[in-house]
């Protein structure tokens, strides 16, 4: 296998002006917060450049858009731009609110796409959970811009659309997930061909769970990871490890790598972040504390490294770092997963549907926590397979799959 293509491209005009304007999509979730405060950080150690952020969107999340927004008042001569997606928003009361910080305040996921495509905006930190991050995600690729791509549903439900994308834009994404990013970094400047790609994966809070204590488990108990602090839906999807067979679809597509040159391996100290295996048999890793902020500072600052937030990895005391193989009859996801990303086509976005319906399924208590697999293969079986979809196809799918797992809930077997 050929080095797979590095999802950058050369520095760009935009990545060289003094002032890089940064557009958070998602800027209310785990990512988009710890965004804002790598951004908060570069103000202070990057004197090169006038890090700005110059828009930021939550669903509804009135309380914490006010806080950033706020922040960002006291710094600029004007607010940011705050976008609330949700159609059903007071938009009177909260222009009024968001007033005396000069924000121009925006409504509806037709203003996500509009910010994605700004030409003022320089980089599109895409944070937003879920399949609802798909529009403005490609709005910026066919603007050409660097997005910091945290939405791995893109390339899950859209991956080949993408790519062609980009290739028409030239766009570049830059991987956020810190196994993609830790993926990304290892290959940088290898002349030596890739053999394999070996993402790493917690486990989560059911790895060493029996079959009857995950089919006993409450939501609690899924939401309990051991290692990271993330929100609800990305909580459960680790549990499953569909978290990771979704990371295994969109590594087919960032890096180009058919289904077959990727391997998972249970990784309970999340330090290791992923691995990548050359042909001359050398695999290279990166290693960090457990921490969002360094793999999003790197895609902000790539290729410079800056001094970042995280803290260090303690060299004071002793690191047991274990490399464990998947129990694929404990976590079907991961199989499922893998057969997406060989087959490709609608299978990504139907899978996807499936999952996050499934999910909220579980977590209002009308499922078991081991029923939301065996849905998604259920559905993803029963539908019309298109191996060329374009835009229009993958949306109706993701249609059809949601009112489809919606009426077999009650009938998973």
């Amino acid at each position: 296998m050929t080095n797979p293509p590095p999802p950058t491209q050369k520095t760009s005009i935009a990545e060289s002006r003094p002032t890089q304007n940064v557009a958070v999509l998602g800027a209310t979730g785990s990512i988009g917060t710890a965004t804002i405060d790598v951004l908060n950080h570069l103000q202070k150690v990057d004197p090169e450049t006038n890090w700005n952020l110059w828009a930021a969107s939550g669903h509804r999340n009135v309380d914490e858009l006010y806080r950033i927004a706020q922040s960002t008042a006291t710094k600029n001569e004007t607010g940011c731009r705050v976008i609330f997606s949700d159609e059903t928003c007071d938009r009177n009361a909260l222009e009024t609110r968001f007033s005396s910080l000069g924000c121009d305040v925006r409504f509806g996921a037709s203003a996500l796409v509009e910010a994605a495509s700004e030409e003022e905006v320089d980089v599109v930190v895409a944070s937003i959970v879920g399949r609802a991050g798909l529009e403005s995600t490609l709005a910026a690729v066919d603007c050409g811009k660097r997005v910091a791509l945290a939405n791995k549903e893109t390339l899950v439900v859209a991956g080949g659309l993408v790519r062609q994308r980009m290739s028409d834009s030239g766009a570049r994404l830059l991987p956020v997930d810190s196994e993609h990013s830790a993926i990304w970094q290892c290959m940088e400047g290898s002349p030596c061909n890739v053999r394999k790609l070996i993402l790493t994966a917690s486990g989560g809070p059911f790895r060493q769970a029996t079959r009857q204590e995950m089919e006993s488990a409450t939501p609690d108990d899924a939401l309990a990871h051991p290692t990271w602090e993330m929100g609800r839906k990305i909580s459960i999807d680790s549990a499953t490890m569909m978290n990771k067979a979704l990371e295994v679809i969109e590594a087919r597509w960032l890096f180009d790598v058919p289904a077959d040159k990727i391997e998972v391996l249970v990784h309970p100290q999340s330090i290791i972040h992923s691995l990548v295996e050359f042909e001359d048999g050398s695999i290279l890793a990166q290693l960090s504390p457990p921490d969002m902020k360094l793999p999003i500072q790197y895609a902000l600052t790539h290729p410079r490294r800056l001094p970042c937030p995280t803290p260090p990895l303690d060299c004071t005391r002793p690191w047991d770092l274990q490399l464990l193989p998947v129990d694929l009859e404990r976590f079907p996801a991961l199989s499922l997963g893998f057969e997406v990303a060989r087959v490709g086509g609608t299978a990504g976005s139907v899978v996807n549907a499936a999952n996050e319906v499934a999910v909220g399924l579980f977590l209002n208590g009308q499922i078991r926590f081991t029923d939301i697999v065996p849905l998604c293969q259920k559905i993803l079986a029963n539908h019309e397979y298109d191996a060329e979809p374009d835009l229009s196809e993958l949306l109706k799918r993701d249609a059809w799959a949601r009112t489809e797992t919606e009426k077999c809930a009650g009938n998973v077997q």
